[in-house]
């Protein structure tokens, strides 16, 4: 039952996918920032078997460090939620059959899942069905976002400019012709997931068939992505409070030490690893890249939030590489931290977030 004068949510966490412990350690985060006397707060945690887990809204209960993510991930096939109850007590199990059960007597669910089974549509179309709001965004963007093909299909029929790249789905192989089109190196990933979980830098075409068999581990249908040699650029999007167009955050920089690529030791792991905000671009190219990310984020029918990723060369030109309908929420996540530049700290923006997802209420948005 809400308490009275509360607002009850439900923080979903976990998941099935490869980034199942950045969705704890997230959910850990979000937590936290929630006022126990403005909320009402139920964690539901999904094993990677699609078990589903209650416990108390504890942050304690999901204060795993970053440095643990390492064995928490080579953990993956474990039937339990690892971050959820270290102190090894009191976690309710449900049946996966009557799990999303409670969900029942929430008014919004924060759906912080990562990846598969979770940020490509599956949870939000389950939340339609129950006619229960939910932060982020809706069936369609979260499938289209979550697949970078139609990610990248999209953009470029609203002129927002992509690398060129190929679609490996099951049974094709790179033509000689698409060899010469991309040049080395290429980037080949999964087309379906994040956390840059399965991708490979290929500097010699002989490596290619390896990397695609590591990306198709995680997804059968692969992209092989030209590489783009400039800057990594990050915007934050926000959903408007009161109406009218999207709104972006201040920009950030990543900038990698001593590695090929922003890859997951990067982006969780690695202390080297150097976040600029704002990033150092000229007004030009600053107002061009988060009208672009505006845009990217109308363009796949948005809501709620997203993070959209640049490349900007050293002539300034600028290039989408991905968007995020539920970017990682953890302290060392670049989401919140743009949006604290910007001015709107960590608990204020989930704030804004629930209260977004509220006015919006449910139904197709």
């Amino acid at each position: 039952m809400t308490t009275p004068g509360k607002t009850r949510v439900a923080v979903v966490f976990g998941g099935r996918s490869t980034e199942h412990a950045i969705s704890c350690v997230s959910a850990g985060s979000i937590l936290a920032a929630l006022d126990p006397d403005e909320y009402d707060v139920v964690p539901v945690g999904i094993t990677r078997a699609g078990q589903w887990v209650l416990t108390d809204g504890d942050p304690a209960r999901f204060a795993i460090t970053e440095r643990q993510l390492p064995e928490i991930t080579a953990a993956a096939g474990s039937s339990v939620v690892l971050p959820a109850d270290p102190t090894g007590g009191g976690l309710m199990m449900l049946d996966p059959a009557e799990g999303p059960q409670a969900l029942a007597d929430v008014d919004v669910v924060f759906p912080a899942l990562h990846g598969a089974y979770g940020e490509d549509g599956t949870i939000q179309g389950l939340l339609e069905m129950a006619g229960i709001p939910y932060v982020g965004a809706n069936v369609f963007a979260s499938a289209a976002a979550m697949d970078k093909e139609f990610t990248k299909k999209l953009a470029m029929a609203e002129g927002i400019p992509v690398g060129p790249y190929v679609v490996l789905r099951n049974g094709v192989s790179l033509t000689e012709e698409d060899k010469q089109r991309l040049g080395l190196p290429v980037f080949v990933k999964p087309s379906r997931a994040g956390s840059s979980v399965g991708i490979s830098k290929v500097s010699d075409w002989d490596d290619l068939d390896k990397a695609v068999a590591l990306a198709r581990q995680i997804d059968p249908k692969v992209l092989v992505e030209a590489a783009i040699v400039g800057r990594e650029i990050e915007c934050g999007v926000l959903e408007a409070e009161a109406g009218g167009g999207p709104e972006a955050s201040l920009l950030a920089e990543v900038k990698v030490a001593e590695r090929d690529f922003y890859d997951f030791e990067a982006k969780y792991l690695d202390e080297n690893s150097e976040y600029v905000i704002p990033a150092g671009l000229p007004d030009r190219v600053t107002r061009q890249v988060q009208e672009y990310a505006c845009r990217t984020f109308t363009a796949l029918d948005c809501a709620g939030l997203a993070r959209v990723d640049f490349f900007v060369t050293p002539d300034l030109d600028v290039y989408l590489n991905e968007i995020n309908t539920m970017p990682g929420f953890t302290p060392r996540s670049m989401f919140p931290q743009m949006w604290a530049a910007t001015g709107l700290e960590y608990p204020k923006l989930v704030n804004r977030l629930i209260r977004t997802a509220l006015r919006r209420g449910t139904g197709l948005h």
